[in-house]
Formats: structure tokens, sequence, C-alpha cells
């Protein structure tokens, strides 16, 4: 199952609104995502993220309690690189 999953902005990069590029936390685990579908998110914003897209902004209560939630039911395995 695809899920989108909240992740905090540690770093932005790029100037031209559709090539805007996020460093995401998700608890720990770092991935990049686009953020030309969130023009005003911040380096401190939380973010729902699918399949590379950063799709809305979302509060840190929020953001936290759908991590929660997903990390008890053991989906968040897909977040880790694998390791060969």
């Amino acid at each position: 199952m695809c899920l989108a999953i909240p992740g905090k902005i540690v770093s932005v990069s790029g100037n031209d609104p559709l090539e805007r590029m996020g460093k995401i936390d998700f608890g720990g685990i770092l991935k990049e995502a686009s953020l030309a579908y969130v023009p005003d998110a911040r380096v401190g914003d939380y973010v729902i993220v699918h399949v590379g897209f950063a799709l809305s902004k979302v509060d840190e209560a929020e953001a936290q309690k759908v991590f929660d939630y997903l990390k008890r039911m053991g989906e968040l395995g897909e977040l880790e690189e694998r390791r060969t």
C-alpha cells in the first residue's frame, strides 16, 4: 500500500518554484522530495510526502500523531535505505 508520510523539512534547495527540493526528516530517516506543490513551505515546516512529492503542509502535532501511528503499524520500513 502506498501511503503519504509526514516529515519535517530540514533544508531547501533551488530557486525555481517548480524545481525546489527539500530534505525531509522522517523520524531520523532523511529523504529528498519535491516542494513544487507547496511553494510556501520552509525549513521547520511539516509536510505530507507521497512518492517523492510534498503534497501539503500539516501542523506538527498532527504530523507526530500520524508518524507514531505508522510506526506502531510497522509501515515505515520502506523509508529505510536498503543495505547490500
